[in-house]
């Protein structure tokens, strides 16, 4: 009897430490409280720096109190805090809740702001994936396109141009990768779509100079010759337009002689037999003439030109939002 005891009173130790354990990890305990003291506690908890605390004692705030005017401003407020707290997706989920609510409240730009700043703090080097990059590059358009007049447009424009610089680095890498292992097409296609679509960052003069490396091993001249103008015409005073020019004088064309009367278009080639083949097979024909190799340097990235590889300035976590005094309900 008394190990069945002692079993019995361990059982029931090992039972209340668990559910202590999981009541500590879980949401706020209810207790029932006004709405002025909860968001006057919450406010206090954001401005001592308490972010985690603060933004669950906001969301306590609006479950108590869902049709009071301040769950409107709580929701908010939580979004905040989350995103002071560097917890980006609780922050951009309550910002999100809070436009599907009041899509029309004066504090909806403000809204929008914070989702982008959340998606903008998590940008990473040009080496990783940049699906992060590209909503943040549609989250700050989306402000920008509906509230252009708003505190935040300015802001939101400028770091949209550096969103749009780190997204062409992120092609160039790409391109310069292809372009050392000889993948000559795959390399322009990358190198095209910085000019077609970041005509405007700071890599359009290296994309033409890489146009004119790519194209010229393709043996495409005509192409080659319009990127290097293009370059010139635009950046004339650059290095890469110094290597462009020389890269065109290293590879001048070469004039084809015309055809004797009565001569073929293409010459017959002679037919290769498979070696140890009986009766000679034909093989296959002999490999033309390969194409010219990229000049020295090609797949180098002169110095001060590389892409970025971190976030672009002006991202740091609780600098680029506004501060506690600036939110909504400050």
């Amino acid at each position: 009897m008394r190990k069945i005891t002692a079993l019995s009173l361990a059982l029931v130790l090992v039972t209340t430490a668990g559910c202590a354990r999981n009541r500590s990890r879980g949401d706020l305990p209810y207790v029932a409280r006004d709405v002025g003291t909860l968001y006057t506690t919450a406010k206090t908890r954001l401005d001592r720096g308490n972010y985690k605390i603060a933004a669950a004692l906001f969301d306590e705030v609006e479950r108590q109190h869902p049709y009071s005017i301040w769950a409107r401003r709580a929701q908010l407020m939580g979004a905040f805090s989350y995103y002071l707290n560097k917890d980006y997706t609780q922050a951009i989920q309550g910002a999100q809740r809070f436009l599907s609510v009041h899509p029309g409240n004066r504090d909806a730009p403000y809204a929008y702001y914070l989702i982008a700043l959340c998606y903008y703090e998590q940008i990473v080097d040009v080496t990783r994936d940049q699906k992060i990059t590209a909503q943040a590059q549609d989250s700050l358009g989306e402000l920008v396109r509906r509230y252009p007049t708003s505190r935040y447009a300015a802001d939101a424009r400028l770091k949209l141009d550096l969103v749009r610089d780190h997204l062409a680095g992120k092609e160039m890498e790409v391109g310069r990768f292809y372009e050392r292992r000889g993948q000559w097409l795959a390399a322009t296609l990358r190198f095209r779509k910085v000019v077609d679509d970041y005509q405007t960052t700071t890599h359009t003069p290296e994309a033409l100079m890489r146009l004119t490396e790519t194209y010229l091993s393709l043996g495409v001249r005509a192409e080659a010759e319009k990127a290097a103008a293009v370059l010139g015409a635009n950046y004339p005073g650059t290095d890469w337009y110094e290597r462009a020019y020389k890269l065109m004088g290293d590879h001048p064309a070469k004039p084809i002689a015309p055809l004797a009367p009565g001569e073929p278009v293409l010459a017959s080639q002679p037919v290769q037999s498979i070696p140890g083949s009986e009766g000679g097979t034909p093989g296959a024909a002999a490999p033309g003439t390969p194409t010219p190799a990229t000049p020295s340097g090609a797949g180098e990235t002169p110095d001060g030109n590389t892409p970025s590889s971190a976030t672009p300035d002006g991202g740091t976590p609780g600098s680029a939002g506004p501060s506690a005094a600036d939110s909504p309900g400050a």
